[in-house]
């Protein structure tokens, strides 16, 4: 039997621009129970470190169908250790528990992960394949792993594991790259830093930042490499990074993980701060290729190479091949590539529309998500300069709006249009954004945000509307694969003719992945906008262990959870 995707993908016809009820983006950081301030130690020395903020994650850590939130924060400079770091007083990392209600309980000193290191990045994933994702955490320092013992409560067993690399991690991610059933680990390092050799700007005679790039050839900053490990199904892991070819050095802020070549092995997209970024193709044979020149994602459209700040990869266009989407700081815009199906991206960020509107902005997380459930992945971009005196010496501000561009058709191709009023962000407090996690915490069919901005009060923007149109979630659970899905390739295809749908066949195909955003990680049970389709006429996946699966006429509006090889266990119905 043909993969679905190959069947019905000829078939995908433009889904229809029609005006859907409005959708709107509401504070629910306090009737939510949130209460997080992140805290990055800034004294008036400028250190860079204080620059980079941290990220955050949902992920349902006690598996109760609800998804629960760990937020990462920074600390004092110098980071405290030994017995200060246990101090309670000390800002630390925060577990808030989902109460099923639309509310939060924070568990983090019940639940032992409120590490008060300075935090950067984070990420989860089922490790042990026992059921229960594992977090791991970036730090300026030693880095993290918890392990999820089941009961609420988690243990640290980095040491053990053997991944407590004490570089400047930033984005991290799980993937199973080697396709034998469990996940490993790709850590993103940013540059040597010592606080004792720190160095700024002087501009106007006031004290700012200097650019990362400043000092390189004097040995102040330096550029590190990432890190690669293996899982070897007993708890360890080994660092293959060199083995697998992943040799480049730089200063590395974000990685995406998808399988762009549609090969069935997953690929990592490396965003660079002010140097070209990386795209490793995975070779299926243990070893990755670097292959941003070939494949024209490592500089713009006119040979620059931007500063990266966060990436995604996603199929904007639902044509079966996936995108990607590249941050940068002010001057320059997001980047948009167009996967040509060839091995090759064109870069496409100007024509489509978020180019000129996003060269303003200081730009961080970025995201593909379907924030009003039509079935095109729209894009959210969170925005705060990194200079936070520099309307001191441009019209520039420090807190920054952020923005949504939608997803729509004009002359027979994809053009994003800024909705960023239309939804109520440009209505809410300016804020200083950094880290960003996409999820529907309260399994109400839309997908939810959650922002942890720098030295600033974190938000939860609940959405509001997005449910009007039809929707349905996969939470995939791998046997032979890995537990978490990782890699799982699904297919959402609805070809009913309806009057009240537009007329034809819509495609999605999406992947369970972990790497994305900026230092964050979304949910990942897989969420699909069905615009009005009222039926599912075929659910396909793919599993990294190479079965197929396909599950026929299913009804919107439903959580479903299938189990690698024994089907749909069970439906949460809206």
């Amino acid at each position: 039997m043909r993969c679905i995707c190959c069947i019905l993908l000829c078939l995908v016809v433009p889904i229809s621009t029609r005006a859907y009820p409005e959708v709107q983006f509401v504070d629910a950081t306090a009737t939510a129970g949130i209460a997080f301030r992140h805290v990055d130690g800034r004294s008036g020395e400028k250190f860079l470190i204080e620059t980079l903020g941290s990220g955050a994650l949902f992920f349902d850590f006690d598996a109760d169908g609800y998804l629960d939130l760990y937020i990462v924060n920074a600390t004092h400079i110098p980071p405290p250790v030994g017995e200060q770091s246990a101090q309670t007083h000390l800002p630390r990392n925060r577990l808030y528990r989902n109460n099923g209600n639309g509310t939060f309980t924070d568990i983090t000193l019940k639940a032992g992960v409120g590490d008060t290191g300075y935090g950067v990045g984070c990420a989860a994933a089922d490790v042990n394949n026992d059921g229960y994702p594992e977090i791991y955490v970036t730090n300026y320092g030693s880095n993290r792993l918890y392990q999820n013992n089941g009961d609420g409560t988690f243990t640290d067993v980095t040491q053990k594991a053997g991944v407590g690399d004490s570089r400047w991690g930033t984005s991290c991610a799980f993937l199973d790259y080697d396709l034998d059933g469990d996940v490993d680990l790709y850590v993103v390092n940013y540059m040597k830093f010592s606080i004792a050799e720190n160095r700024w700007w002087e501009t106007r005679g006031i004290r700012t930042y200097c650019s990362p790039t400043d000092g390189i050839a004097g040995s102040h900053f330096v550029s590190e490499p990432d890190v690669l490990y293996r899982n070897n199904g007993d708890g360890t892991f080994t660092d293959i990074t060199q083995a697998a070819g992943i040799s480049h050095r730089a200063l590395g802020l974000a990685v995406a993980v998808g399988d762009y070549d549609n090969d069935g092995y997953p690929d990592l997209h490396i965003a660079n701060d002010m140097e070209a970024d990386l795209l490793y193709r995975n070779n299926g044979d243990g070893t990755f290729t670097e292959a941003a020149d070939l494949t024209g994602t490592g500089y713009d459209e006119n040979g620059i190479p931007g500063s990266g700040m966060g990436s995604a990869f996603g199929d904007y266009d639902n044509d079966g091949y996936l995108d990607l989407i590249v941050s940068n700081a002010s001057s320059l815009p997001v980047l948009l590539y167009h996967n040509e199906k060839t091995q090759f991206f064109t870069d496409v960020s100007f024509a489509s529309g978020i180019g000129a509107v996003t060269l303003p902005y200081f730009k961080w997380a970025v995201e593909f998500l379907d924030y009003n459930n039509d079935g095109l992945l729209d894009i959210f971009v969170a925005n705060g300069h990194l200079q936070e005196n520099i309307a001191r010496f441009s019209d520039a501000t420090y807190a920054q709006a952020d923005l949504l561009f939608r997803n729509a058709h004009r002359d027979g191709r994809h053009h994003f249009a800024d909705v960023s009023a239309e939804v109520g962000l440009t209505q809410l407090p300016k804020r200083v954004g950094r880290g960003a996690a996409f999820g529907d915490y309260d399994n109400d069919g839309d997908i939810d945000i959650f922002l942890n901005h720098s030295n600033q009060p974190a938000t939860l923007l609940r959405n509001d509307g997005g449910n009007s149109n039809n929707w349905v979630t996969i939470h995939a659970i791998g046997t032979q694969s890995n537990a978490s899905g990782l890699g799982t390739k699904i297919t959402v295809a609805c070809n009913m003719r309806l009057q009240a749908a537009p007329h034809g066949t819509l495609s999605i195909v999406k992947e369970v992945h972990s790497g994305s955003s900026y230092l964050s990680q979304n949910a990942l049970r897989v969420h699909f906008g069905l615009g009005k389709y009222t039926q599912i006429n075929v659910l396909e996946l793919q599993w990294p262990s190479g079965l197929t699966e396909q599950f026929f006429d299913l009804k919107p509006n439903q959580i479903l959870r299938i189990k690698e090889g024994s089907g749909i266990e069970n439906v949460s119905a809206e």
